[in-house]
């Protein structure tokens, strides 16, 4: 017997649960179901919504005012500027205060641990004392052991880039004795817990640590940390340095995995079960059922346990990601969506899916699945597949998010767009 929901949405990610929460609030019955740890985890912790045109251009003041020029087919102009703006409004519900930015429609420029400046729509707000365009001096910190973060590298590039302050950087041994290659997450639980044990005798790892940043200092105003500082209580890690310090303290976001995208995907999960959604991980969607007419998905197959298991609902999102998370999937035969085998269109030749030149036109990164308004999947005529299919976010074809900045602000719209549209069919 099939278990049964009014919406059922495939993927665990930003979209999928964008979509899952906007569906629940249209009165519908929803259940997500996800295979794979959401991506969350590897993301910046940044919400992007156009940091660069499709042709380069940027970084864009307002993405907003560049909404009008996307070519036909971006996920933007299929779902269009209203969408766009409800997901970020929803997206500013479901996290409240601890992210900032909604104040404005203009981007914010973040530097990444890179030293590169980054162009964003929402920030946490660890990150919003760091903001390039304030122009207080600052002093980036990186610890000994945690090799993805160079302060004085990053502050370098900062400075070559014209960035309206001097930044200098710092190298610290944290104040645990600590292994050779130490995860984020375990100098982030030390600060949580502001006591090392076994490790150190006696005292505060906070305070132990603002005595070897403040030896530093040389008049700078704000001081720049790893995105490590506390999983479970970073507004109290984070003040208290503000506090003995004497100056204002931000995190610089991280590469993979990250303490803010942790965060986030702790507080989204927590808004799915605010909402009355069901969630189920670690089983894959293997496969569909089709009605008589091959027109509307009856059903999806669900692997558990080496058994297959119906589910079977009125109205079906699908948000499994791109490329990278195996939403799309390719081999040398071709490119294919794997769950309801919606059409992708591709070059037939291999070779035209990438340019020679490393940073060229890349067509691979703009594969995935052609959608009609409504964000139902349309076959190679352009007719739609499912009646009652959606797909949302990095499985949409027709844009290069990595390029264009704009991954996490399609997740939202075309989440919203989606379940919205699924929750009122049902």
């Amino acid at each position: 017997m099939a278990i049964e929901q009014e919406v059922l949405v495939v993927g665990g990610g930003l979209a999928g649960v964008t979509a899952a929460v906007s569906a629940a609030r249209t009165g519908a019955d929803v259940r997500l179901v996800s295979y794979k740890q959401p991506t969350l985890r590897n993301a910046s912790g940044l919400i992007d919504v156009l940091g660069y045109t499709p042709d380069g251009e940027g970084p864009l003041v307002d993405p907003f005012a560049a909404l009008d020029d996307l070519p036909e087919g971006h996920p933007y102009e299929r779902v269009g500027a209203d969408a766009v703006e409800s997901g970020l409004a929803l997206f500013d519900d479901l996290t409240d205060s601890t992210y900032e930015g909604n104040h404005t429609e203009r981007n914010a420029l973040i530097p990444t641990q890179g030293g590169r400046v980054k162009p964003t729509a929402r920030y946490p707000a660890s990150v919003a004392a760091g903001l390039a365009s304030d122009e207080r001096d600052a002093l980036l910190v990186g610890f000994e052991r945690l090799v993805g973060f160079d302060a004085p590298l990053s502050a370098a590039r900062l400075n070559a880039a014209g960035a309206p302050f001097e930044a200098r950087g710092a190298t610290v041994e944290f104040p645990v004795a600590l292994s050779a290659d130490p995860k984020v997450t375990r100098f982030a639980h030390l600060l949580d817990r502001d006591e090392a044990g076994e490790e150190r005798q006696e005292g505060s790892v906070r305070r132990a640590l603002v005595e070897r940043v403040v030896t530093h200092l040389d008049g700078e105003q704000r001081v720049g940390f790893p995105a490590v500082l506390g999983d479970d209580h970073p507004e109290e890690v984070r003040a208290d340095l503000e506090a003995d310090l004497g100056v204002d303290v931000f995190e610089v976001p991280m590469g993979p995995p990250s303490l803010p995208g942790l965060r986030l995907e702790d507080r989204l999960y927590d808004a799915l079960d605010a909402e009355g959604v069901r969630i189920e991980t670690g089983n894959p969607v293997v496969g569909y059922e089709a009605g008589a007419d091959g027109d509307r998905v009856e059903a999806v197959a669900v692997d558990r346990s080496g058994a297959t298991v119906p589910y079977a609902a009125e109205q079906f999102v699908l948000a499994t990601g791109g490329l990278v998370g195996k939403g799309i999937d390719s081999d040398r035969e071709g490119v294919e969506e794997p769950v309801f085998d919606c059409h992708v269109g591709h070059p037939p030749d291999r070779y035209d899916w990438f340019d020679d030149r490393a940073f060229g036109d890349h067509r691979f990164a703009r594969f995935g699945v052609d959608p009609d308004r409504e964000l139902r999947p349309r076959n190679g005529r352009g007719a739609v597949e499912f009646d009652n299919l959606r797909a949302a976010g990095a499985v949409l074809g027709n844009y290069d998010f990595a390029a264009e900045k704009s991954g996490s602000g399609v997740s939202l719209a075309t989440g919203f767009h989606a379940g919205r549209l699924a929750g009122e069919n049902t």
